[in-house]
């Protein structure tokens, strides 16, 4: 079966950093799609940013360019979420996704099938 988890999670204060991780199991991983989400309470799920494992093509949310950095473990089923200059802003639960997509860059919450349970990120300040 399918298997992501997350870890790295907690609370931090505002100019803090914290790096998130997935592992992933399961999976054919070359080429996949993997991205992360965050959602707050009564608000839809939004995409911070998401890797094509094996490629060079990253996409960040707006809110979070400058600030955060996607990458690929030398295992090529971890991806890290390095989260600096953290704002309670950024206060949410973070999803770790992983799908086979042709356009990485433009993935949808519904375009994933695979997610992990999530973890709490949050930052006060």
């Amino acid at each position: 079966q399918v298997q992501l988890v997350e870890s790295g999670g907690g609370s931090v204060q505002a100019g803090g950093a914290l790096r998130l991780s997935c592992v992933a199991a399961g999976y054919t991983y070359s080429s996949v799609c993997m991205a992360w989400f965050r959602q707050v309470p009564g608000k839809e799920r939004e995409r911070v940013a998401s890797i094509v494992i094996g490629g060079g093509i990253t996409n960040y949310a707006d809110s979070v360019k400058g600030r955060f950095t996607i990458s690929q473990g030398t295992a090529k089923n971890t991806v890290y979420l390095q989260m600096n200059s953290l704002e309670p802003e950024d206060t949410a639960m973070y999803y770790c996704a992983a799908e086979y997509l042709r356009h990485c860059g433009l993935a949808r919450p519904t375009d994933f099938h695979y997610w992990g349970q999530g973890i709490q990120v949050t930052v006060s300040s």
